[in-house]
């Protein structure tokens, strides 16, 4: 009767963690086995933002309220941006806030690996777990300024502003979940670089209130296709952050109908963005404790 195995018998192991690894390993199955521990960084991040703050989650009211204020003075009343028809205060609420989502997931998971150096130094899990707790967690603060944008839009209703809703509004989590892959494809994809060049996280910053301003946060596309020169127009109208944030208001204010054109464009760069953004990750977490 055998006993014992020989060495040289090969045994079933549960997991395997090798530094070769396929150029297109995902790891999607990795991450769903460890789906307990991303619940509880999303849980971390939510309950670490505003602990041993004095207003707590009310910050996350002011920001949008107070640009949302901002843009109207500036934009709708000196600079006479039509809205078309639309509460010129609701349509920039609308804007903001999904612009914020998606600088969230952008700035929020473009510095992973530096600021999470020791820990990932310590201990193995997925390390795609922790930017994509920073996306998750951050529907927490995506749905409170929603909220807040529902409580206006009630305001103006009651007000005599018949808005209205169309069967468009079911396409709603259809652009959040566009917002949340380009923005975490593009954050692990700055993430990855800035291991090596620290002063790109300098310029994170810089660029993201640049884009803003391209991506038609503060002004409808119909503005802009009127008042802009043609190559900014074409910028702006190729942006598909543009398309998402125009198609996001859209079905929100019920402006302008869907095209399942643009809608298939920002589907396929987000997609493209995230699948592109977690590659280059997966291959930087190798040797990035090297050099960070």
């Amino acid at each position: 009767m055998k006993l014992e195995k020989s060495f040289d018998e090969k045994e079933d192991w549960l997991y395997e963690i090798s530094a070769k690894q396929p150029l297109f390993d995902f790891k999607f199955k990795e991450i769903w086995r460890y789906r307990d521990l991303l619940m509880l960084f999303v849980k971390r991040d939510i309950i670490t933002v505003y602990k041993q703050t004095i207003l707590g989650p009310l910050w996350f009211l002011v920001q949008p309220l107070f640009t949302s204020v901002i843009f109207t003075l500036v934009f709708n009343n000196l600079g006479s941006i039509s809205t078309g028809g639309v509460p010129a205060f609701l349509f920039n609420l609308a804007g903001i806030t999904a612009w914020n989502y998606f600088s969230l997931c952008l700035s929020g998971t473009s510095n992973t690996f530096r600021a999470n150096a020791g820990i990932f130094g310590k201990v193995y899990f997925p390390r795609v777990i922790t930017p994509l707790s920073v996306t998750l967690s951050g529907l927490f603060r995506f749905g409170i300024q929603l909220f807040i944008f529902i409580v206006f839009y009630v305001v103006y209703y009651f007000q005599g502003m018949r808005l209205g809703l169309s069967w468009e509004i079911i396409l709603l989590p259809y652009y959040i979940l566009c917002m949340a892959l380009m923005g975490l494809g593009l954050g692990m994809t700055i993430s990855a670089m800035t291991t090596k060049y620290r002063d790109l996280t300098v310029l994170v910053g810089f660029a993201t209130s640049l884009l803003m301003y391209l991506s038609a946060v503060p002004y409808p596309l119909s503005e802009a296709k009127e008042k802009f020169p043609d190559w900014v127009v074409n910028y702006v109208v190729w942006n598909p952050l543009s398309q998402i944030i125009e198609g996001f208001r859209g079905v929100l204010l019920n402006q302008g109908g869907t095209d399942g054109l643009t809608l298939g464009y920002v589907g396929g760069i987000s997609v493209l963005l995230f699948l592109t953004g977690l590659v280059i990750f997966n291959r930087t977490e190798r040797s990035f404790i090297d050099t960070v």
